[in-house]
């Protein structure tokens, strides 16, 4: 049974009809949404990005982020992440996404004393032995060749390569958890644009992190506070979570011509049935980060709370269950760029412009944004 949310001052129908009309759309195992008719091209998703605005550190203290607040054709508001309490409603609903970035980078050396590097993507079995992973140098590594750490330690197994074709499948090897192995050998995976040495590992990681698992953080997750949370709980605003995988499409670049051939990759992602309870009878759904998204919308696209998702949001797809999303501001040429669009439509160009005339920190480490899609 799909459950109805209830009515409050609009109304909102039910997620199982909102569901049918995703499914309508193409929305839906993976499907692209195709209801907008219009040509997107690539040069659609960029916009001039000066490196000076990259947060190459996270802010101290984590919720003095800045908050650039949607208001539709108005002005947007000029707040912080520590505001967010009071700018939701009693009965709005937080999502977040609970996952827990692992030290999924290693730094390897190949036989021949050459250097190689290993990032981890996503467990393949049970145990974390097996694993889908980018390796470097891809073209040199032989199937079954072993990689090792400075002190000689036999750490990898190459294997064969994924179905996709850009990752490989490879065996963690040595004794003992596999996680305690990889706090021993491995570093935290910052984007490649972060070039300063991040001195805490842990402010790459949410203060709700719980399922290891994850190559890179819900970076907008990074933001939010025991404080924050207090605060949302005395203004009757509950919390609830989700999980998904951050895997390689937060990685990948489009590099299509044409964006929706864009293939993507998938993901694995939970919705707990309390969650998916509190969803149907929330006022508002807020969002709390794009991969938050992904996982109530493969949900409700899916009839399954949990599975792996393809979804694909661009302009044209419908949105069923979130109202609200808090993001960070993302790179040109992205997947996640292209959500966004599908949430608010183009004015995320005039947000951005505004952004950056007030100097606003960009990217995983920067500030944020909370996106109304029905301002």
């Amino acid at each position: 049974m799909c459950p109805v949310r209830r009515d409050y001052s609009r109304s909102r129908g039910s997620l199982c009809t909102r569901r049918a009309n995703a499914r309508k759309s193409g929305v839906g195992n993976g499907a692209r949404a195709v209801r907008s008719l219009n040509p997107v091209r690539l040069d659609d998703l960029d916009y001039g990005l000066d490196p000076a605005l990259i947060a190459q550190v996270p802010i101290e203290p984590r919720d003095a982020a800045k908050l650039l607040v949607d208001r539709g054709r108005a002005d947007p508001d000029h707040r912080h992440v520590t505001d967010l309490p009071e700018l939701l409603q009693p009965g709005d609903l937080l999502v977040v996404n609970e996952t827990k970035v692992i030290p999924a980078r290693l730094r390897l050396l190949r036989g021949s004393g050459g250097a190689s590097e290993v990032l981890l993507l996503e467990p393949q079995d049970a145990a974390r032995r097996a694993w889908e992973a980018l390796v470097r140098p891809a073209r040199k590594l032989r199937q079954g060749e072993h990689l090792f750490t400075a002190d000689g330690t036999a750490l990898i197994e190459v294997g064969d390569r994924t179905a996709a074709g850009d990752t490989f499948v490879v065996t963690l090897l040595g004794e003992g958890d596999p996680l305690d192995i990889l706090a021993a050998y491995g570093e935290m995976p910052l984007p490649p644009y972060i070039h300063t040495r991040l001195e805490r590992p842990d402010r790459y990681q949410t203060v709700f992190a719980n399922e290891p698992g994850s190559a890179a953080a819900p970076t907008a997750g990074l933001h939010l506070t025991d404080h924050v949370f207090g605060a949302l709980h005395e203004r009757g605003i509950p919390t609830a979570t989700v999980e998904l995988v951050v895997g390689l499409d937060t990685f990948a670049p489009v590099t299509e011509d044409d964006p929706l051939t864009h293939r993507m990759h998938s993901e694995r992602y939970r919705v707990p049935a309390a969650t998916w309870a509190a969803v149907a009878d929330a006022r508002r759904v807020v969002a709390v980060g794009t991969t938050s998204v992904r996982a109530l919308e493969s949900a409700a696209a899916t009839g399954q709370l949990d599975g792996r998702t393809e979804l694909f949001l661009h302009a044209g797809s419908d949105i069923a269950v979130v109202d609200l999303l808090m993001t960070n501001f993302h790179m040109p040429r992205t997947t996640l760029l292209m959500m966004i669009e599908a949430f608010i439509g183009t004015r995320w160009r005039d947000l951005y412009a505004e952004a950056m005339t007030h100097s606003y920190r960009f990217l995983s480490f920067g500030d944020a944004m909370l996106l109304d899609r029905r301002a």
